[in-house]
């Protein structure tokens, strides 16, 4: 499962390259490109896979990757079922900070757009105000062309460059970090712990997939994502377990947690507070009281 070097062909004759995405699920294999990627959900959700972290996303969210940052937006998985009839959509916009846009940044008066370019390397999330403040002039951006496109990319640019309330993703960028061979490991080991969390996995059954013995994936993995796998691995069950939470579709907390492939209600609320700093219980209260 080879991870390739994305590079967008629209780029070539434009220094802004707009996607509009509506498919079944978002593209599944941990990637990066040349790039900084600017992703507006309109609708879906599941977890967003960036370097060392996760952050689960919906509809309304919007994502900055930096240039050759590792990632992938991992849909729910009844976005897989051939019955399913909801589709994603996502907007893109995609530029090279070291392509045409270079000479342009360095003017006196892109100082401020600059130093937002360059603090994308951690991946970034605009809060939903934000977010609903920047549709506008994303959309600008996407219907017009040649010159004007240009122009109200910038525009948008300089309102991003504005915010201050930017949730970085990444303690760390590992984009310079990774090798090739290390890319389609690492996939591997995502690809897997995304699909089968729910199960009791070992880590003796993990190194088996990355094709390291035991002591070496321990060290493989914590050099390359700054966390333990079992770390890891309970993050994402708790993401999982945030998600049927903030639903509200469940019986009970203790069908969550096995759901969630935690063995016990007491570990699963230990676990949980750990990442989220409430118990199940304070989560659901505080979600539906603030929305």
């Amino acid at each position: 499962m080879k991870v390739v070097q994305f590079t967008n062909l629209g780029n070539i004759d434009h220094s802004v390259h707009f996607q509009e995405d509506r498919h079944s699920h978002f593209y599944p294999h941990l990637h990066c490109h040349n790039e900084i990627q600017i992703t507006w959900i309109i609708s879906g959700e599941g977890i967003l896979f960036l370097d060392n972290t996760m952050q689960y996303f919906k509809s309304g969210d919007m994502f900055v990757m930096g240039a050759n940052q590792p990632h992938f937006f991992k849909s729910e998985p009844s976005c897989f079922d051939t019955n399913n009839s909801n589709k994603i959509h996502s907007l893109n916009i995609y530029f090279n900070p070291n392509g045409f846009l270079s000479n342009l940044i360095n003017f006196p008066e892109m100082l401020g757009i600059k130093n937002f370019m360059e603090s994308t390397i951690f991946g970034m999330q605009a809060s939903g105000e934000n977010a609903a403040k920047l549709g506008q002039t994303f959309l600008k951006v996407g219907n017009a062309s040649a010159g004007f496109r240009l122009a109200y990319f910038i525009e948008l640019l300089q309102v991003m460059a504005n915010f201050k309330h930017w949730q970085y993703l990444s303690a760390q960028s590992f984009a310079a970090n990774i090798t090739d061979s290390e890319d389609v490991r690492m996939n591997q080991i995502f690809r897997y712990t995304t699909e089968n969390f729910t199960e009791n996995i070992s880590l003796e059954q993990i190194a088996s997939i990355a094709c390291l013995t035991t002591q070496s994936f321990c060290r493989y993995f914590k050099k390359h994502t700054g966390k333990t796998y079992i770390h890891f691995l309970n993050e994402v069950r708790v993401n999982e377990a945030c998600k049927t939470l903030a639903k509200n579709n469940f019986d009970s907390i203790g069908t969550v947690a096995y759901k969630c492939g935690f063995n016990s209600v007491m570990s699963f609320n230990r676990v949980f507070k750990t990442f989220t700093k409430k118990t199940p219980k304070d989560f659901i209260r505080s979600y539906h009281y603030n929305n």
